[in-house]
């Protein structure tokens, strides 16, 4: 099974795949399955700023594109080059909320080799869901 440096590695290739002419912060993402699958995003922006689409988003809905549903998925890492270790912007925590398992692994990492491991309850405690409709 993939380790979690492995996994970042991905995202890392994963980056070269940005499309970010505007902002110029180019983000990779990998989601690990449970089968040994990985799927990777990167961020796609566009000139009209809110169709962009983030990287970790990017992911998801690749391993979902790809049959993959929540109880699948393992891991997540994250990788930008920036001074701290990359965090997911608040609509992908939304997003990983409700579609990566409480239990999963997600990785932030940089370009430096700085990483912190952390879950989504962490980063969005609570989050809202199915129950607050």
């Amino acid at each position: 099974m993939m380790n979690k440096e492995e996994l970042i590695a991905k995202a890392r290739e994963a980056r070269s795949l940005s499309y970010s002419p505007y902002s110029h912060f180019a983000v990779g993402a990998a989601v690990l399955c449970r089968d040994g699958e990985v799927y990777v995003g990167a961020n796609v922006e566009n000139a009209s700023y809110p169709l962009c689409m983030c990287g970790e988003r990017n992911a998801l809905y690749n391993a979902m594109m790809h049959g993959k549903k929540k109880e699948d998925l393992l891991a997540l890492a994250i990788v930008a080059d920036s001074d701290r270790v990359c965090s997911p912007c608040g609509a992908c925590r939304q997003v990983i909320s409700e579609l990566f398992p409480t239990e999963g692994k997600i990785y932030l990492a940089n370009l430096k080799g700085d990483t912190q491991e952390t879950n989504i309850a962490e980063l969005l405690p609570f989050a809202f869901s199915e129950e607050d409709l």
